[in-house]
């Protein structure tokens, strides 16, 4: 009886003399159909061209195969896989807590974080949290709700509407700016700040040294002190 030992399965295709079929469909290096060969002559013209035969449908009948420099190709394919992974746009959820009688300076300084939030792309939980009494007066929760989506329009919208949950009171806020867009524009602003910063050290260096100044100075005074005692020199013969 057959028993599967374990063991990774490789998702690598077959290249070369791995390849077990009698013929196969190729594909040429600029990508132009050859047709269907022997494998012996694939993998003949794949030694002329200096190239890897690879084969790219395997399901295919007979199998599809392209004549390429393997090498270089996956090393493409992983920076175009690594470059996607950095591009990509996680949804992420911040949090931020308030109390239905926060004070002005408490309420700028929140808001200051949601902005923050917004504008990466980010979606905002907005929790009202009740104590005591409060409980009594959901209405103060509301408003403050209100009051913060829209004092944030221009950056977020209400994703989902204020609910009470328990002794909180719950907002979404959502964010105009889709992630992606919030990364690239971070991006930009980041080497738009490099390179003036690379602007400003080249002027410095391009700047000259005010040291040097003093010092003809003073050779200038002592050229005219010099000719002042030749003068008086000539005149005494």
């Amino acid at each position: 009886m057959w028993c599967y030992r374990g063991g990774s399965i490789s998702t690598e295709p077959r290249i070369n003399d791995r390849i077990r079929v009698p013929e196969v469909r190729l594909v040429g290096p600029s990508g132009e159909q050859v047709g269907i060969v022997p494998l012996a002559k694939a993998l003949e013209l794949a030694q002329e061209y200096d190239l890897d035969l690879v084969e790219v449908a395997a399901s295919a009948r007979p199998p599809v195969c392209k004549l390429m420099d393997y090498g270089k190709f996956k090393y493409e394919s992983a920076m175009k896989a690594r470059e996607a992974r950095k591009n990509q746009a996680h949804t992420v959820i911040k949090e931020m807590k308030l109390r239905p009688k926060i004070d002005p300076h408490d309420y700028d300084t929140k808001k200051g974080h949601v902005v923050r939030f917004l504008k990466q792309g980010d979606k905002v939980k907005i929790t009202i949290m009740f104590r005591g009494r409060e409980q009594s007066r959901p209405e103060l929760g509301y408003r403050l709700l209100q009051r913060l989506a829209s004092d944030v329009e221009d950056l977020g919208f209400i994703e989902s509407n204020p609910k009470q949950d328990g002794r909180n009171m719950i907002m979404v806020l959502g964010p105009h700016k889709k992630k992606t867009e919030a990364m690239a524009e971070a991006r930009e602003a980041q080497a738009a700040r490099k390179a003036e910063r690379q602007g400003v050290a080249a002027a410095d260096e391009a700047t000259p040294s005010e040291e040097a100044a003093p010092v003809e100075a003073t050779d200038a005074k002592d050229a005219e002190v010099t000719e002042a005692d030749a003068g008086e020199a000539n005149a005494e013969a």
